[in-house]
C-alpha cells in the first residue's frame, strides 16, 4: 500500500508539472480543448445524420444509442486522459529515451503514464458526458435504485477495463517496438466499436468482445439491463454485476504483462 501511495504522490507531481506548463498558454488550451471536443463530437453528429434517414440502428433508438455512445466515450476519455501517454512507449523504447525513465527513483509506470499529460483530452469527457446526460433523460427508461447503482458502477469499470488496455499495449511494445497502432485499434477502435448497439454485429464479434477482450462489459452488458434489453449471448442475469470484477482481473493481468515486459526489457544498445 506505501508503494502504491508514493506512486500516485508522484503520477500527482507529474501531471501537475504539465498541467502548469499547459495552462502558461491559455489560449493555445482554450483552442485545443475546443478542437479535442469538436473532433469528438464529429462522431456522434455521424450517428444523428444516420438517424435522420432510419427511426432506429438495430432496433434501437437514438436516446438509446446515446446512452450507449456517453457511457463508453466517459469511460474511454477519463481512461486516456490518465493513462493516454502509454501509447508513446513504443518512441521512447527505440530512441533510447526510455533508459533515462529507470534511473528516476519514480515507478516507471507512473512516469510513462503521466508524461506529457495532456489536460487537453477533456472534450472528449465532456462531450461524452454531454451525450450521456441526453440519453439518460431522453431513453425510455424506468429508472431505479438497481439500475442507477449498476450504470455508476459500469463507468467506473470501463475506466478500469480500458485503463488495462492501454497497459497491456505498452507492455506489447517492448516486443514489438512499433505497435501504437495496434494499441489503438483496441482502444480508440473498441470505444467506437461499443457506441453502437450489440444487435448489428456478427455472434462471433460479440463472442469475442466478451469472452477474449472483455470490453462488452464496458457498456453493452450492463446497458442491456438498464435499457431493459436481452444481450444477444443470452448471459445470466447475473453477468450485469461483472464489470467491478473484469475490470480488477484485467488491470491485474495487465499489470503482470507490464511486469514481464519490463524485466524483457534489455536497452537500445543491446
Amino acid at each position: 500500500m506505501r508503494q502504491v501511495a508514493e506512486g500516485l504522490r508522484a503520477y500527482r507531481m507529474i501531471t501537475a508539472m504539465w498541467v502548469r506548463s499547459t495552462m502558461a498558454y491559455r489560449a493555445s488550451f482554450a483552442m485545443t480543448l475546443f478542437g479535442n471536443f469538436a473532433a469528438t463530437a464529429l462522431d456522434f453528429a455521424a450517428i444523428l445524420l444516420m438517424f435522420s434517414q432510419v427511426d432506429s440502428l438495430g432496433g434501437y433508438s437514438l436516446p438509446e444509442i446515446a446512452f450507449l455512445y456517453g457511457m463508453t466515450g466517459t469511460s474511454f476519455g477519463l481512461s486516456d486522459l490518465l493513462l493516454g501517454s502509454m501509447d508513446r512507449l513504443g518512441r521512447r523504447v527505440r530512441d533510447g529515451s526510455f533508459d533515462t525513465l529507470l534511473v528516476r527513483p519514480v515507478p516507471v509506470l507512473v512516469q510513462v503514464a503521466a508524461d506529457r499529460f495532456a489536460l487537453r483530452r477533456l472534450g472528449r469527457i465532456t462531450q461524452g458526458v454531454l451525450v450521456l446526460g441526453y440519453g439518460l433523460v431522453a431513453a425510455d427508461i424506468d429508472w431505479t435504485v438497481a439500475k442507477v447503482a449498476v450504470t455508476l458502477l459500469a463507468l467506473v469499470s470501463g475506466v478500469g477495463i480500458f485503463g488495462a488496455v492501454f497497459v497491456a499495449g505498452a507492455a506489447f511494445q517492448f516486443a514489438a517496438q512499433d505497435a501504437s497502432e495496434v494499441q489503438n485499434a483496441f482502444t480508440y477502435g473498441g470505444t467506437t466499436l461499443l457506441q453502437y448497439p450489440p444487435s448489428i454485429f456478427t455472434k462471433d464479434l460479440l463472442r469475442g468482445v466478451t469472452f477474449v477482450l472483455p470490453l462488452a462489459f464496458v457498456n453493452w452488458v450492463p446497458a442491456m439491463y438498464v435499457l431493459g434489453r436481452h444481450y444477444p449471448l443470452a448471459l445470466p442475469g447475473w453477468c450485469v454485476l461483472l464489470p467491478p470484477f473484469v475490470a480488477v482481473l484485467c488491470l491485474l493481468l495487465a499489470g503482470l504483462a507490464w511486469r514481464v515486459g519490463l524485466r524483457s526489457y534489455r536497452s537500445t544498445g543491446s
